[in-house]
């Protein structure tokens, strides 16, 4: 009997081990199979992974839109993303230093050395370009194409190389570059060089169309010594005065017969306590007006096909 006990003992000893055994396992074997589910509130992203040591891994990292499309995406290297228009990213901030954006040009003068008006030029302004205007070119007629007028004339000049003929008008429009009153006090003319008229023939339109004469108007006579701008007959001179709001338009004819003379205009300018003296030239260069006299002219008649020799000068 005893010996029976105890193989009875021995049995259920070794069924107690082995079911313990198979609960270890089976539980073992669970907990590390455990399967990672999709957080819903977590908007689809995976839970953290629980791993049999009992330590939690990050989460999978979710991959960014852009790092897989764009083509010059490298490694390391992010490109912001361009904010769409009319978004508050878009608009410029209002505390931007972007001054393209936000610059605005008032037109005053600013600083103690800035010139406080500006002075446009037309270079060959006559009433009527094809009765008033002569000029030498160094071409036969044949090559010289028929007068031309307003601003087309800069254009014929500079094409035939023309140089003014006896007389050039110049016009200069004056204005104020702010609000603040500027006097022109007095106009000047600077001769840079005189000589030779040079052997061209003379080209002209047609004679006795006449012209009017404006205010403000002025004559200088190159070929004196020392050539003075005078207002003409019946008309008031300098001073003027002249603001943003308030320009002027001053008419300059200078005159030469014997003489190519290259020259300018000086004009004194005074404002408040400030004064200074503007040169005024062709765009850079100095005006150049010669005497025609003994050259060849040609005269091209209104609605003419030809130009056609006249008496020399």
């Amino acid at each position: 009997m005893p010996g029976l006990i105890g193989t009875a003992r021995r049995r259920w000893a070794l069924i107690a081990a082995g079911t313990a055994v198979v609960v270890a396992v089976s539980t073992a074997f669970a907990f590390d199979l455990k399967v990672v589910r999709p957080d819903a509130a977590n908007n689809g992203r995976p839970e953290a992974t629980v791993i049999s040591s009992g330590q939690r891994a990050p989460a999978a990292p979710t991959p960014h839109p852009s790092a897989s499309t764009s083509p010059s995406a490298r490694p390391g290297h992010t490109r912001a993303p361009v904010p769409a228009p009319g978004t508050p990213d878009a608009e410029p901030s209002p505390h931007s230093t972007d001054t393209s954006a936000h610059g605005t040009d008032t037109g005053r003068a600013q600083g103690s050395d800035a010139v406080p008006l500006t002075v446009s030029t037309r270079t060959y302004a006559w009433d009527d370009p094809q009765c008033e205007a002569k000029y030498l070119i160094d071409r036969p007629p044949s090559q010289v194409s028929p007068p031309v007028m307003g601003q087309d004339v800069p254009g014929w000049v500079k094409a035939h190389g023309a140089v003014a003929a006896d007389a050039q008008r110049v016009a200069l429009t004056v204005q104020g570059a702010g609000d603040e009153t500027v006097v022109i006090e007095s106009l000047h003319v600077r001769v840079v060089d005189s000589g030779a008229p040079p052997a061209w023939n003379a080209y002209e339109g047609s004679s006795g169309c006449g012209g009017g004469v404006e205010t403000r108007s002025f004559d200088t006579d190159l070929d004196a010594a020392h050539p003075v701008i005078v207002p003409k007959a019946g008309q008031r001179g300098v001073p003027y005065k002249v603001s943003q709001s308030d320009p002027e338009v001053l008419y300059v004819t200078a005159h030469a017969s014997a003489h190519d003379v290259r020259w300018y205009v000086e004009l004194q300018w005074s404002s408040g306590g400030r004064q200074g003296t503007i040169r005024i030239d062709d765009h850079g260069r100095p005006f150049r007006t010669s005497g025609s006299r003994g050259r060849p002219v040609y005269e091209y008649p209104v609605g003419g096909p030809d130009w056609f020799r006249v008496t020399e000068n």
